[in-house]
């Protein structure tokens, strides 16, 4: 699922393209513009926080906890778990959280990666929202995705900003039976 529609294509617009970064041939989304911009910003939270509610609404798409991965994913998962009026969970490289973890390794183009999650973060059954800026392979989802099912929290959707499609991170997150929804598409 995409959200279409002029605000969306007014986001689309602020986003800033930085060519050659962080390497030769890549052209990096810039999301800083967006988010100096409080009515752009403002925005993107709403459009990212849209159609889920707490579950204590007892609608459906109702979730109890959103949960993040660092670095920029925080900033929009903060503000959409303070918007939905639920409880928001990080997601770490390792070392950086202070309690016992439970860490995911996933594949990276050259090498691999790792993320932690605190072993009492979800709790059995939970419905979860994962919010991320940016879906790209699908890499760092894909390890937060089975995270969260580790600790046994029911995935409702993993919603991002952008997705860069031709990545083909849609895919992979499909094939974990994960639904995704994108505000913007490139």
């Amino acid at each position: 699922m995409t959200s279409a529609g002029a605000g969306a294509q007014r986001l689309k617009r602020v986003i800033r393209d930085v060519p050659d970064f962080p390497k030769r041939g890549i052209v990096f989304k810039d999301i800083t513009t967006l988010l100096r911009d409080p009515s752009c910003f403002s925005e993107s939270i709403e459009r990212l926080s849209v159609g889920w509610r707490a579950t204590g609404a007892r609608r459906s798409g109702g979730v109890d906890v959103v949960v993040a991965v660092e670095a920029r994913g925080f900033i929009f998962g903060s503000a959409v778990a303070q918007r939905l009026g639920v409880g928001f969970v990080p997601v770490r490289k390792p070392g950086k959280l202070p309690w016992r973890t439970h860490r995911q390794s996933y594949q990276l183009e050259y090498g691999t990666d790792a993320l932690e999650i605190h072993r009492d973060a979800i709790r059995r059954g939970q419905r979860v929202l994962i919010v991320d800026d940016v879906l790209a392979t699908g890499g760092t989802i894909g390890a937060t995705v089975r995270l969260v099912r580790r600790l046994g929290g029911r995935i409702v959707a993993a919603a991002f900003l952008i997705e860069l499609a031709f990545l083909g991170g849609r895919r992979r997150l499909q094939r974990q039976r994960c639904p995704i929804y994108s505000v913007i598409q490139y």
